[in-house]
Parts: structure tokens; C-alpha cells; sequence
């Protein structure tokens, strides 16, 4: 199979599942939002050593949100329940109570339960703070602070998602890889319910599940780093290529995760000096879910 003459690999992208939130983040402008958004999200990339793998999944406009401003709707996944509502707490205390403007509502579609994430966050108030609602549905917190109230839903959802689909595909140079690596994580941000959790949605280093040193539960999977290819055996770096980039996309069920891969896939194959597109698995071991690349494309 091929796309634009890059052939697409028969194989499939092994995920798994996890717990996740849906957070809308807004603020006084659609840029604020996003550089809020940023913060609350950083440091959650692979959940290998990150708490969390957190990303954005797409901005919104004003008319979408729940206090009529500019947001950016982000999500977090965690491997275990607590983790979760850990991470939603010091994220949104620290990163968006703390950014001037920005405040928190939940949208977690079927929620199979939630956290008390507002209640605790108010205690900052000092006494000062103010429940209010349900307005639309949404119990909130009114929390004075220097930029003005902090308005904030009392209860965060959690849902379970999937996490781990992605693509592997092989370029030429630096300039294809992460010209089309850009312009597929721009394209993936119009999928609603999946995004990329890596920085800038890109993943320059994957891995493999094992190492030859004790303790160490991930490496750098040496079959697609092609500055050692002359010395791998059994590598898949193809000749011509001097650049392998990975984009990796969770979202809040199969389908939306499916139909990222799709996006980046088609997005990729559009640009000059792509090679091939590929996908990692570890032979179905490590996740209940697998992507058929070509099923995707049938």
C-alpha cells in the first residue's frame, strides 16, 4: 500500500489503556490560553518516568467555553486512579490558578467517576472563597486572587481512554521530518478526542520496553536510530534515510486515537522527502488494543 508513493508498512500500533480527564482551560485570549495550557501539560510525555502523559487537544472559541472567553481543551492520562486526581491537583493549582486570567472546568464525557478537585483548590481563598451553582450544570468555586477571581468546576471527571497509538515514519533529512511532523500534529488538533502528548506533539527518542542495564525499564529501541544502522543487524532503517520521527496519540477511546493516526498518516505522506510509515508494537504484549495500518487506510 502506498500514499503519494510512500508505502505505507503492514503492520499495527499497539495501545493500551488509562485513566483520563478532559480540562478546559480558558483565559482573557486564545494565546494566554494556550501558554496556560502549555504549563499544565508539561512534563507529560511518557508515562516511563512523566506522572502523566498530558497534551492539548484543540482550541476553542469563545462561544464553546463555559465563561464565554478563549481556551484550549487539554488532556491528562494516568495509569492509575490516585495518580490522576494527584496530577489534576498540583496542575491546576500550580499552573493555572497561578496564570493571570485562566480558569478550570471539567469536560469529561461519561465520567465513571471524579475528584474534588475545586473544594481543595479553594482552601487558597482563605476564607475569602465562594461556592456557587450549579450554573449549567457546573458546581464552581470562586477563589479572589491578584488578576481577579479565580473561577474553578468543584468536580473533575475521569474516564477511561487509550493510550500509545502511533506512527513511526522514516525521512530523508531533518527538514522533511520535522516539516511534516509539525504540520501533522497541526492536523491532529482538529480530532476531537485524541492529541500528542510528547513536546510539540513529536518523538525524537522511542523505546523499547527492556535494557541490557539493571533497573532500567525503557532504551532507546536501536532499530530505528539511523546513526548505528551499520551496526544493528536487524535494523529498519531503510537506505536514504538519515531522520525517524515518531508521533504518538492517546485519546478518550479507540475510535478518536484511530482516527489521529489516519490524520498524521495522510498529513506525512503530503510532503516531500517521507520515505516509508510505519507504526511500533512489541508483538501485541503490551496493550489489549492494535492499530492496523492498513485497516485505517482501507
Amino acid at each position: 500500500m502506498e500514499i503519494n508513493g510512500v508505502e505505507i508498512e503492514d503492520t499495527f500500533a499497539e495501545a493500551f489503556g488509562m485513566h483520563m480527564n478532559r480540562t478546559i482551560i480558558t483565559a482573557f485570549d486564545e494565546d494566554w490560553a494556550r501558554t496556560t495550557a502549555l504549563e499544565a501539560t508539561g512534563f507529560g510525555t511518557s508515562i516511563i518516568m512523566c506522572p502523566v502523559e498530558a497534551g492539548i487537544e484543540c482550541v476553542l472559541d469563545a462561544n464553546e467555553t463555559p465563561d464565554g472567553r478563549p481556551g484550549v481543551r487539554v488532556i491528562f492520562a494516568a495509569a492509575k486512579k490516585e495518580v490522576l486526581e494527584e496530577q489534576l491537583l498540583a496542575r491546576i493549582s500550580q499552573c493555572v490558578l497561578t496564570s493571570p486570567t485562566a480558569c478550570a472546568f471539567d469536560d469529561t464525557p461519561d465520567p465513571r467517576g471524579s475528584y474534588s478537585i475545586g473544594k481543595q483548590i479553594s482552601l487558597f481563598g482563605d476564607g475569602h472563597q465562594i461556592k456557587k451553582g450549579p450554573i449549567d450544570g457546573r458546581v464552581l468555586w470562586l477563589i479572589p486572587r491578584m488578576s481577579g477571581t479565580f473561577v474553578v468546576q468543584n468536580e473533575f471527571g475521569r474516564t477511561k481512554g487509550v493510550a500509545g497509538g502511533n506512527i513511526i515514519y522514516f525521512c530523508e533529512n531533518l527538514e522533511s521530518g520535522m516539516t511534516s511532523g509539525k504540520a501533522a500534529v497541526r492536523a491532529i488538533e482538529e480530532v476531537e478526542g485524541a492529541y500528542t502528548p510528547f513536546p510539540g506533539g513529536l518523538v525524537g527518542s522511542g523505546s523499547k520496553p527492556s535494557s541490557k542495564y539493571k533497573g532500567l525499564l525503557a532504551s532507546t529501541n536501536e532499530r530505528y536510530c539511523p546513526t548505528i544502522r551499520a551496526a544493528i543487524p536487524d535494523t529498519h532503517v531503510p537506505e536514504g534515510c538519515e531522520f525517524v520521527m515518531e508521533i504518538v496519540v492517546n485519546g478518550l477511546n479507540e475510535e478518536a486515537v484511530a482516527a489521529a493516526m489516519k490524520t498524521a498518516i495522510d498529513t506525512v505522506c503530503t510532503h516531500e522527502g517521507v520515505l516509508k510509515v510505519s507504526a511500533g508494537n512489541f508483538g501485541g504484549k503490551l496493550g489489549k488494543y492494535k492499530i492496523g495500518l492498513h485497516d485505517l487506510l482501507k
